[in-house]
């Protein structure tokens, strides 16, 4: 996996938990889960993309 790709899938799980702990403390925004899940599928775009070298 790139540096790029990498950094990515970090800032997609770290804000899940930021989603997640905000849900649990002020409860279900239906916004933020919908930015959530197109940050992960644009992150598994970016991680499925082979660039030739």
């Amino acid at each position: 996996m790139r540096a790029p790709g990498k950094a990515m899938a970090l800032c997609t799980m770290a804000c899940l938990v930021a989603v997640t702990a905000y849900t649990v403390a002020l409860g279900a925004n239906g916004w933020l889960w919908f930015a959530w899940v197109v940050l992960g599928l644009t992150t598994a775009g970016v991680l499925a993309i082979r660039v030739p070298r």
